[in-house]
């Protein structure tokens, strides 16, 4: 995984840019990976073009959702949506995670807190209870900390980042 430069940040955002990069690196399968704010926008993600080539050569078809973690976000955030509103109409309580199988892969979201979500890319033969696992593992340890300043932070670093990558 190329990672993000998070030089100048805070060490809540080094910590939540490392949590991000050892998800990514430590659970076989994880194609991309997206921590998206409760209005959709990108706060976090993974290079989705670690794994194109590998994923490429094997299958012979590109990785991840057009390889854009900008696509991730969108797509983590409109799955969000709609099974959040399927709950409240169901009155079954609070949305935990979804996954959609594929037959080329998977996609899980978790909410992290106050309307944040992870979401994760998976292979078609990543296990998905450990992918479930160590997404987990990853909003218990980020959820106490993404407060509106880091994602406000993290957020202006996205753009910076994106700014940056145009020039």
């Amino acid at each position: 995984m190329t990672a993000p430069s998070t030089f100048g940040l805070s060490s809540e955002a080094r910590n939540l840019h490392w949590l991000l990069t050892n998800l990514v690196e430590e659970v076989p399968g994880i194609q991309s990976v997206a921590v998206v704010s409760s209005d959709g926008l990108l706060l976090l993600s993974s290079d989705p073009g670690r794994n194109a080539e590998a994923r490429k050569a094997r299958t012979g078809k590109p990785a991840g959702p057009r390889g854009s973690s900008a696509d991730l976000a969108t797509i983590v955030s409109g799955i969000g949506s709609l099974t959040i509103g399927a709950a409240k109409l169901m009155e079954f309580g609070g949305v935990r995670h979804t996954m959609v199988a594929m037959d080329e892969g998977s996609l899980f979201v978790m909410s992290i807190s106050d309307g944040s979500l992870l979401g994760v890319h998976g292979s078609a033969d990543s296990d998905m209870s450990v992918v479930a696992y160590h997404m987990a593992l990853f909003v218990g340890r980020a959820g106490h900390v993404l407060t509106p300043e880091l994602r406000s932070e993290l957020r202006q670093s996205m753009e910076n980042e994106s700014a940056g990558s145009t020039r």
